[in-house]
């Protein structure tokens, strides 16, 4: 049966839903509580809860097949097509139908002079056409849209009264390669109409409109947004693509349960969390960064390796930033310079056995990339290990000195401390990349832009935690120290203004269509580690993250104080911030609440099991949200551990 399934799914992702059934028979059918399943209903498909694995497996291959043949439909006109593959891409369904899309896209570009100035061609439609193609790889102009001008080249100031043709507008303009006036014009034109209509509007346009201006499609995760625009009764009303949508969703949901188990099962294994237990413990949050830069479902088994990857990026930040004595740190690089057991005997034993499991780790990826593609590249990234700690090491050494260095000298040791070349280089040779050029000596934009993006955004995160522990620098104190006529939020503007311009250059390569020596998938994971920063480090005042909130009413209670204890995040023990551990990922609140979205609060159980258990140290928290509890339960059930 499970062979008639969609064919492009991933294997392993079938065979783990077949398993997940036939093992677990009880699971087949889910009782939920009545008022549980009044506050999920806009959730998620109440047949697609209910129903067994197998059954959904076939309804999804059912319609895959049905939405497959639309691609064939002859009479759809230029815009129910950009229409159909944008809703596609939003529902982050687009990867089954990759062939499909190209080929669309492909007689779009062909189009493209005949649709932009046809005189029926509304704005709405000249910029989406403008953004798929560009999104595409397809070296279209900004010049299509330079028929929407006046005499003085500006936008027509009839187009303020089209809201679509506004909010289209808007989400071209984020896709600047640097440079293009025009859309910096576009950019300004809409997002100012667009704001006074806010005003006017009422609140569900308002939410809609403010919903676009904060989370432009380029610039946001598909997957983090996809919910949203099922929910949506303004959503593009196919019902075959939105059951589509709908399916996928929960199948997927059902593969990320599964891996974050697999993380946190290595994590308990390692010993790491007992050894350094200074360090932050968050393997959710680790997991979170591969689920949304390799999105894929064939994927699977790199997204569990990439996060132990990520873990160990984040364990020596807090080995250099919080624990180690400098001269123990002098002798902990030496040793990984030499890659050597023996060199650490003379070293603490969370030293030890930290670069013991990074060992074990990279060799693991190692062993993969040679079965898979045929070449070891262990040597490359021992290299990228030994230069993540030597710029530790110089940022440790500055720091315990209170010297702080030029903006310049910053940003390119932050560039490297910050983690991403580390973890994207495992992930470029994991995708089968080859190369004999040392990436470590020469970054190319690809990398070097998501890196300063991770940076800039966190320094700006930081500065308004002035009494977290341990060494930690910031842009902004070497910007007022250069310039000592600046107030703080003159400096913050900079950043943003610097934030701003590593998009455009991070576009720039995105959008080459025959330059770029990297594959598909790199390009999207790079983008979307970039599109992940905002998420993960966009603080506001109180130090939550808004955009990871989510309206989930398993937690909905997060709107207000929670009514739990406080536990301290170690980066951030003056904050009386509210954390929970699910699957051994330590989270603010806030975090936590949109996560669920992606790894369903309704079934967090298969992270949960005893062999996956995490440990805990004193103080801190786990909640639990079991399949057969009551929504107040879930909304209060606390251990303390």
């Amino acid at each position: 049966m499970l062979a008639q399934c969609s064919s492009s799914f991933y294997p392993k992702f079938m065979a783990s839903l077949h398993t997940n059934t036939t093992n677990n028979p009880s699971s087949t059918h889910i009782a939920m509580p009545p008022r549980l399943h009044q506050l999920q209903k806009q959730r998620i498909m109440k047949s697609d809860i209910f129903e067994d694995q197998e059954s959904l497996c076939l309804r999804h291959s059912d319609r895959l097949s049905q939405v497959r043949r639309m691609f064939d439909d002859q009479t759809r006109g230029a815009k129910e097509t950009l229409l159909f593959i944008d809703s596609l891409q939003k529902l982050a369904i687009d990867y089954h139908f990759e062939e499909e899309i190209q080929a669309e896209m492909h007689s779009l570009y062909d189009q493209r002079l005949p649709i932009s100035n046809g005189e029926a061609s509304s704005i709405a439609e000249v910029a989406l056409l403008f953004r798929l193609l560009r999104q595409a790889r397809y070296p279209i102009s900004t010049d299509v849209l330079r028929r929407f001008h006046d005499g003085r080249g500006e936008f027509m100031a009839s187009l303020s009264k089209e809201m679509d043709g506004l909010m289209n507008l808007f989400e071209a303009s984020n896709l600047n390669t640097g440079g293009e006036l025009i859309l910096y014009r576009a950019n300004e034109f809409s997002s100012h109409h667009l704001r006074s209509y806010m005003a006017s509007l009422g609140p569900e346009f308002a939410v809609t409109i403010e919903h676009v201006l904060e989370t432009p499609s380029h610039m946001t995760l598909q997957r983090f947004q996809a919910r949203k625009y099922l929910d949506s009764d303004n959503f593009y009303h196919n019902l075959h693509v939105r059951e589509l949508g709908e399916m996928d969703f929960t199948m997927l949901q059902s593969l990320h349960q599964k891996e974050l188990k697999e993380v946190t099962r290595w994590w308990k294994k390692s010993g790491l969390g007992q050894e350094l237990g200074f360090a932050r413990d968050q393997s959710l949050k680790w997991f979170t960064w591969t689920m949304t830069c390799l999105p894929n479902p064939k994927f699977s088994s790199y997204r569990v390796v990439l996060s132990k990857i990520i873990a160990f990026v984040y364990l020596l930040d807090d080995i250099f930033d919080v624990e180690g004595s400098i001269d123990d740190l002098h002798l902990f690089v030496q040793a990984i310079e030499r890659w050597d057991h023996s060199s650490m005997d003379s070293l603490p034993n969370y030293m030890r056995v930290c670069f013991k499991e990074l060992n074990s780790t990279i060799n693991e990826i190692a062993e993969i990339v040679l079965k898979e593609h045929g070449w070891n590249p262990i040597e490359y990234l021992k290299k990228s290990w030994i230069q993540l700690s030597n710029a530790f090491l110089v940022e440790a050494k500055l720091l315990s000195k209170d010297q702080v260095p030029t903006m310049d000298d910053y940003m390119k040791i932050a560039t490297i401390t910050c983690g991403v070349p580390a973890a994207l280089m495992h992930m470029y040779f994991l995708l089968g990349h080859h190369t004999t050029n040392d990436l470590c000596e020469d970054l190319p934009s690809l990398i070097s832009c998501p890196s300063r993006i991770l940076r800039l955004w966190d320094d700006l995160g930081s500065a308004k935690d002035e009494k977290q522990i341990g060494r930690d620098g910031s842009l902004l104190i070497c910007m007022m120290k250069e310039n000592p006529h600046w107030s703080l939020e003159v400096a913050k503007e900079k950043v943003m203004q610097m934030i701003e311009k590593e998009w455009e250059e991070l576009n720039k390569e995105c959008f080459s269509s025959s330059t770029s020596t990297f594959s598909q998938d790199f390009v999207t994971a790079c983008l979307n580690s970039a599109r992940m920063v905002r998420v993960m480090y966009n603080y506001n005042e109180e130090h939550n993250l808004p955009m990871l909130k989510d309206a989930s009413p398993v937690i909905g209670y997060y709107d207000s104080q929670p009514a739990i204890p406080f536990s301290k995040d170690p980066k951030y023990p003056s904050k009386d911030q509210p954390t929970c551990e699910v699957g051994c990922g330590a989270l603010f609140v806030p975090e936590l609440a949109s996560l669920t979205a992606i790894l369903d609060p309704l079934d967090l159980s298969p992270v949960m099991d005893s062999d996956s258990m995490p440990s805990h140290s004193s103080g801190q928290l786990l909640v639990v949200f079991a399949m057969n509890a009551s929504y107040d339960q879930a909304a209060s059930t606390v251990v303390s551990v």
